[in-house]
């Protein structure tokens, strides 16, 4: 495997039956995936294995077992070269209280082998990328939870690596601070061409982000496949009408209709985002005739009819949902 730059037919992060065991626990087990270029998302419960396999691809701990290359190096032997082309985002705030932002992040690129000048002008921009120009003197310590993100951020771009691991870049932020952060991180990749591995336990943020998700279960691969793959279209059509004085419950009315006319109706409360939506098999194009003259003839208003999305979240909810062992690339 050769080292990339910024091309986008290549595997940037391979892993093959990579393990890591502590005493009491089996943090990776035998996980074999192959990432490409792009924001690829990397989903699981805390406790899944994210931070650890991060660790590992950084050449900071050990495998027990297996192997895993990043940008064509061995973790195991090229830990330092890997580290001189990928900027690290740590989840847990570890930013000195009493220096401005510009002295932490000049720190950091000298660290990253930059010249004192280029170390400075890389910091002017970067901070500028991300937000903090105008606040760039001030104290870390005196900085609100987003601008503190926004400063691991800064230092994770500012040696202009190939490839950035964001570790719960989210942590911490209201709503606001969250759509600013994760527009961020799209922009890392449009507009600088850097690959992105973002890790997540907050599933709707990668699903909007990530031009890839690999999902990860206690240590090991669930699946691993592009964001539209699972975010693609079923034959299931949602439906969801307004209720009336006559129908109080105007979903219940619905379902009751339906089944009368022999279609089976689910409810969909538990799924994420559903509301009080119904699901239903659409069998052509019939099917939206028979509903809207059901809603019509109750007397009730149809709010939206269309066919249904995956929710990336359902891998962890459906019995039946396939678990893809093969690997997948990104973007």
């Amino acid at each position: 495997m050769v080292c990339v730059t910024r091309v986008y037919d290549v595997t940037v992060i391979a892993t093959e039956s990579l393990s890591k065991r502590f005493p009491r626990v089996t943090a990776l087990d035998r996980l074999s995936v192959d990432i490409g270029p792009g924001v690829t998302g990397l989903i699981g419960a805390n406790g899944a294995g994210k931070s650890t396999l991060i660790k590992i691809l950084l050449g900071l701990s050990p495998a027990s077992e297996g192997r895993a290359e990043v940008l064509g190096l061995d973790v195991a032997a090229r830990g330092t070269a890997i580290r001189e082309r990928v900027g690290y985002m740590p989840e847990h705030d570890c930013l000195p209280p009493d220096v401005s932002a510009t002295e932490f992040v000049v720190h950091m690129a000298r660290m990253s082998g930059l010249p004192p000048a280029a170390a400075r002008e890389r910091t002017a921009d970067t901070l500028r990328h991300v937000g903090l120009y105008e606040e760039r003197y001030r104290p870390i310590g005196g900085y609100s939870t987003g601008m503190k993100q926004r400063v691991k951020l800064a230092q994770a771009l500012v040696h202009d690596p190939q490839l950035v691991f964001l570790d719960e870049p989210t942590n911490g932020l209201d709503p606001v601070g969250r759509d600013e952060m994760l527009g961020l991180i799209r922009r890392i990749h449009r507009d600088f061409g850097i690959s992105v591995l973002v890790t997540s336990h907050l599933l709707g943020e990668l699903e909007r982000t990530c031009d890839h998700v690999v999902v990860i279960d206690g240590g090991k691969l669930l699946r691993s496949s592009s964001t539209t793959d699972f975010t693609q279209s079923t034959t299931t059509l949602a439906i969801e009408v307004t209720d009336s004085d006559e129908h109080p419950d105007g979903t219940h009315a619905v379902r009751a209709a339906l089944a009368a006319r022999g279609v089976g109706v689910q409810d969909a409360s538990g799924l994420p985002g559903a509301g009080h939506t119904l699901l239903l098999t659409a069998d052509g194009e019939e099917t939206y005739d028979l509903v809207r003259d059901t809603v019509a003839g109750l007397g009730l208003g149809l709010v939206r009819m269309e066919q249904r999305r995956h929710h990336i979240s359902e891998v962890f909810t459906s019995s039946d949902e396939p678990r893809k062992e093969a690997t997948g690339h990104g973007g």
